[in-house]
C-alpha cells in the first residue's frame, strides 16, 4: 500500500512537473509600445531585450512605435483585445490612463516604464537606475580632468536623468573635490544639433570633459578634442565615439524582461516595482569596457573602481539615490 502510494506520489510529481515545463516552452505573445522610434537608445534598450527573448523561443514579439501619447491608450488596448499576454512600454505622460487599462484587462501583465509606483496586480513598473556605473565614471573623470571643469548635457531635468547627473558628479568629487560642474538640458530626448550646440558653449567655458546623456555631445568632444562618457547604450562602439568616450554607463534590460515573461508563462505574475532588476546587483546596469582608454587610466584609478564596483554587487556600498535637479557650480 505505502509502495503504490508513493509510487502515485511520484507520478504525481512528474505530471505536474512536465505540465511546468510544456508552459514554460510555450511561446506568448508580447507586445513593446514606444513613443519614439527603436533606434532612440531608451526604447532601444527594451525592445533589444525582447527581440533577443523572441530569438530565444520565449515569446511571439509585436511592437509599435512612435505612438502618440494621444492614441497610446488605443493601442494599448488593441493589443490587449488581440492576445499579447505581455505589454511593455512607456506611461510617463499617461499613467492614470494606463491603470485604467491594467484595471479593465485583469488577465494581461503590464511592464511600465514610470515613475510612480506598481498597481494593482497587473501593473508593474520600472525606470532606468543606472547611477551606479554613473558613480563609476565619474571617479574616472574626476581623475582625468586637466582644467576642475566638467560639462553635463541632459534632455530634461527628471528624476531619471538627474540621478544620474548626481552620481557622476559625486563620483567626481569623490576623487578630486575641486571638481566643478557646468550642467544643462536641451529641452529635447533627441535633438543632437542642439546638444552638440550646448557642448560647443560649454567647452567655450573651460570643461574638458563632456559627460553625454544626449546624443551629438560626443560629435562635440571629438571636434573640440576632449575627453566625452556616455549614456544607457556603449557610446564608443555604436555612437562614433572610438578615440573620445572613455567609458559608458550601460542599461540592460534582458534579465528584468525574462522575469516578467517568466512569471507571466507559470501564472505568478504580480505588480512590482522593478527597480532593482535596473541595477548592477541583478545586471541591469554596468560599466562599458575602457577600450583605448584603458592605458591612459591609472592604475589607482582602475583599482578604485574596480572595487567600488565589487562593494556595490554585495551592497557594501550604496550609491546615493538624489531626483532633484543639479545646478552648475561655475
Amino acid at each position: 500500500m505505502k509502495i503504490r502510494q508513493f509510487l502515485s506520489a511520484i507520478a504525481a510529481g512528474l505530471m505536474a512537473l512536465m505540465v511546468m515545463t510544456v508552459a514554460q516552452a510555450e511561446k506568448i505573445k508580447v507586445a513593446g509600445i514606444y513613443t519614439v522610434p527603436v533606434q532612440q537608445k531608451w526604447a532601444g534598450t527594451l525592445h533589444k531585450a525582447l527581440v533577443q527573448a523572441e530569438k530565444d523561443g520565449k515569446i511571439e514579439y509585436v511592437f509599435s512605435e512612435k505612438t502618440a501619447n494621444t492614441d497610446y491608450v488605443r493601442v494599448m488596448r488593441d493589443y490587449a483585445e488581440n492576445g499579447a499576454k505581455l505589454i511593455v512600454g512607456e506611461a510617463f505622460g499617461i499613467s492614470r490612463e494606463a491603470r485604467k487599462v491594467a484595471d479593465d484587462y485583469p488577465e494581461v501583465a503590464f511592464l511600465m516604464g514610470d515613475p510612480g509606483d506598481k498597481y494593482g496586480k497587473n501593473f508593474s513598473v520600472f525606470d532606468n537606475f543606472i547611477h551606479e556605473p554613473c558613480y563609476l565614471m565619474g571617479v574616472i573623470a574626476g581623475s582625468m580632468t586637466k582644467t576642475n571643469k566638467i560639462g553635463m548635457i541632459g534632455g530634461y531635468p527628471i528624476g531619471e536623468v538627474n540621478r544620474l547627473f548626481h552620481a557622476f558628479m559625486a563620483g567626481a568629487r569623490s576623487v578630486n573635490p575641486d571638481v566643478e560642474f557646468k550642467v544643462s538640458f536641451i529641452g529635447s530626448w533627441y535633438d543632437p544639433p542642439k546638444a552638440k550646440e550646448f557642448a560647443f558653449a560649454q567647452v567655450e567655458s573651460g570643461v574638458d570633459v563632456l559627460y553625454a546623456e544626449r546624443a551629438g555631445v560626443v560629435d562635440a568632444a571629438r571636434e573640440k578634442g576632449i575627453l566625452a562618457f556616455g549614456n544607457v547604450n556603449d557610446m564608443n562602439k555604436e555612437e562614433n565615439g572610438t578615440g573620445v568616450v572613455v567609458a559608458s554607463a550601460l542599461w540592460h534590460m534582458e534579465n528584468a524582461i525574462d522575469n516578467a515573461i517568466d512569471e507571466v508563462k507559470a501564472g505568478k505574475f504580480q505588480a512590482a516595482n522593478y527597480k532593482e532588476w535596473t541595477m548592477m546587483q541583478k545586471g541591469g546596469a554596468s560599466l562599458s569596457s575602457f577600450y583605448e582608454f584603458d592605458a591612459k587610466i591609472s592604475a589607482a584609478t582602475k583599482a578604485k573602481v574596480a572595487d567600488l564596483t565589487a562593494k556595490i554587487k554585495s551592497g557594501a556600498f550604496v550609491v546615493e539615490i538624489n531626483d532633484e535637479q543639479p545646478k552648475s557650480t561655475f
